[in-house]
Formats: C-alpha cells, sequence, structure tokens
C-alpha cells in the first residue's frame, strides 16, 4: 500500500513542477486572473460550470468569490451554474447539452466573465456554454486538461494544465491550484 501513496505524491510533484515550469501558462493566468479582478470591482459578474469533480470546482470557485478566501473583504458577484432543479429540468427539456448554455444565454451580459472547467477540453456542454459566452460578449477563462482542445480553442484564455499522466486527478489538482491563485490575483486587482 505505501507504494500507491508514495507513487500517489510523486505524480502530484511532477503535474506541479509542470506548471510551475510552465510559463507561457502562468502568464495567461496572471492576466485572466487580473482581468477577474477587474471586471468584478467594475460590477460584472462572474459564471462557472463543469461536470462531476469540475462542477465541484466550479462551486468552490464561485464560493471563494462570494464568500471569503484568505482575508476579509466585499463578497464578489459569482454564480456556479449548479442548481439541480433547475440541471434536472433544463436536462429533461432541452438535453444535458444545453444545461449551461442556456443559464448563459439567461442572465450572461456583455462584459461578464464565464470559467469553464473540463478535464479533457471537450465537454459537449461546457463547449455549448463557451460559444453562448462568446456570443453574449463575455469573457471566457478555461480550465482544460489538453494544449489542444476545441474548449481551449474558443477560450480567451485558456489554462491548460497537463499533468504528465493519462488520468484526471492530476489535472483536477492543479485545477484548483489555478482557482486559487485566480482568486488571489483577482483581490489584488480588485484591491480587496
Amino acid at each position: 500500500m505505501q507504494s500507491i501513496v508514495e507513487k500517489a505524491i510523486a505524480e502530484a510533484n511532477v503535474a506541479h513542477q509542470m506548471l510551475q515550469k510552465n510559463t507561457r501558462l502562468l502568464a495567461i493566468l496572471t492576466e485572466a486572473g487580473t482581468l477577474l479582478g477587474e471586471r468584478l470591482a467594475a460590477g460584472y459578474k462572474a459564471y462557472s460550470c463543469g461536470n462531476g469533480g469540475s462542477m465541484c470546482d466550479a462551486m468552490h470557485f464561485a464560493e471563494e468569490l462570494t464568500g471569503r478566501f484568505r482575508n476579509e473583504r466585499r463578497p464578489l458577484a459569482a454564480v456556479a451554474i449548479s442548481d439541480p432543479a433547475y440541471l434536472s429540468c433544463t436536462a429533461n427539456d432541452y438535453g444535458y447539452e444545453q444545461v449551461f448554455s442556456r443559464f448563459i444565454e439567461g442572465f450572461g451580459q456583455k462584459g461578464d466573465i464565464l470559467v469553464a472547467i473540463s478535464t479533457s477540453g471537450k465537454s459537449p456542454n461546457i463547449l455549448r456554454a463557451v460559444q453562448m459566452a462568446r456570443d453574449k460578449g463575455m469573457t471566457v477563462i478555461a480550465l482544460t486538461g489538453h494544449e489542444a482542445c476545441p474548449i481551449g480553442d474558443l477560450a480567451h484564455f485558456h489554462l491548460a494544465t497537463e499533468s504528465g499522466t493519462a488520468f484526471s486527478d492530476r489535472v483536477q489538482e492543479l485545477h484548483i491550484l489555478c482557482i486559487h491563485i485566480l482568486i488571489q490575483l483577482a483581490e489584488k486587482a480588485a484591491k480587496l
């Protein structure tokens, strides 16, 4: 059993080192977090979406902004598209591929931000949300696990956290790190 623990930690270390050495991604992360903070300070809203574990990350992103992260500050307008009644209603009436895009169509405004999370970078419902956000004049920050993917191709800021493994859990670990960094950057840019 110890080898499982040691291997998991070693894989995580490799993934973190890959992220740390990816200067292009770090520059994109910095620019995206700064823009996020400026937009939130100006009264725009951030929306987030994902499936499965990525939905949990989307919810975490929104609650850290509306609640608090490390320091006391005013709440920032962020919503994760995760209400079970809304998701089941929309999936039943229109299909699961439209659950996020219809929400963005109804609530998103020009200048708002969508944080779209998909480890594969090709989830159809996330892709539709990204397309709708772009149509509405929103800015898209995508977190994926692959540099070459349809969601990343449409995003204004693509954070492709390739982990060096074939498994999505390491990608998700890097996503939560990037989410925390986005929040730190946003708080600084918003002067909170």
